[in-house]
Order: structure tokens, then sequence, then C-alpha cells
């Protein structure tokens, strides 16, 4: 980084995050339409494959999405029949996310994915892709601490 002029674009770290974020979230978008989802209904549907029924509170930590971005977006979800929100038996206050039956049986549509977007980055070999996922996980924390 060149100390003198820490405003050219080439000097933040930010940039280069946000370029490459923007493009890999491109390539998911063929492949993403063509079974109906948008990447982040996309992510909040590989929280919950995971892991069904989870809180709202609990699928925004995972993601890294506040209240207010992820509830419009499970309504939609909802209003698309691949989830259900229900209160929670132990705390009303709570509301769980569960998958309904088009939610689940999409799960076989989506297993394709992820290899359809590594094509796109086959000049990168599968250890370079994990140091560097593991590099914005550990980048990830630290933003979460501050």
């Amino acid at each position: 980084m060149n100390s003198k002029k820490p405003l050219l674009i080439e000097n933040q770290i930010c940039f280069p995050l946000y370029a490459a974020s923007r493009m890999l979230i491109q390539n998911y978008h063929e492949p993403l339409s063509a079974i109906g989802l948008t990447y982040p209904q996309y992510l909040v549907m590989l929280v919950l494959w995971e892991e069904d029924g989870l809180a709202v509170n609990s699928i925004g930590k995972k993601l890294h999405l506040d209240s207010g971005t992820l509830t419009p977006l499970l309504k939609r979800m909802e209003s698309a029949s691949l989830i259900k929100r229900v209160r929670s038996d132990v705390d009303e206050r709570k509301v769980e996310i569960e998958l309904t039956f088009q939610g689940k049986a999409l799960k076989n549509k989506a297993e394709s994915i992820p290899d359809k977007v590594r094509v796109t980055l086959n000049s990168m070999d599968t250890e370079s892709l994990d140091s560097l996922k593991s590099k914005l996980h550990q980048l990830l924390d630290t933003l979460n601490q501050s």
C-alpha cells in the first residue's frame, strides 16, 4: 500500500472484496434463477437445509443479516411457499423458520449449483480457494468482534 496516497482505490481492502463478491454473486444468478431463487434466498435455504426450524435471529447471525433485512426476505420466501414462519412452543416471542415440502424438495435441484459456480473459478486450485475462504472467515470474525 502506498501510504502517501491512502485514498487510491488500489490501496483499499474494501474494493477487491466488493468487486469479487459482486462478480461471484453474478455467477450464481443463472443457476439460481433456473430454480427460482435469488442469491439471498439461496443463502437462507443453505442455512435451513443444514438445520431446519431455526429461529429468525439464529439465521440472521449465521448470515450476518439484521432482522430489518431478513424479515422481508423471509416474507417473500413464505409467499413463494418455500418456508413457513411458526411461533415457538417454548417462547412465543420467537419465530422459527421451517422448510415446506417444496423448500425441502428444492435441495435436490440446488445440489449442482456449487459445481456450476466452481467451474468459473477453475483457474484457482482447491487449496487456494480453501485458504481464501478460511481467511475471509477470519476477517468476518474480526469484523464481528469490533
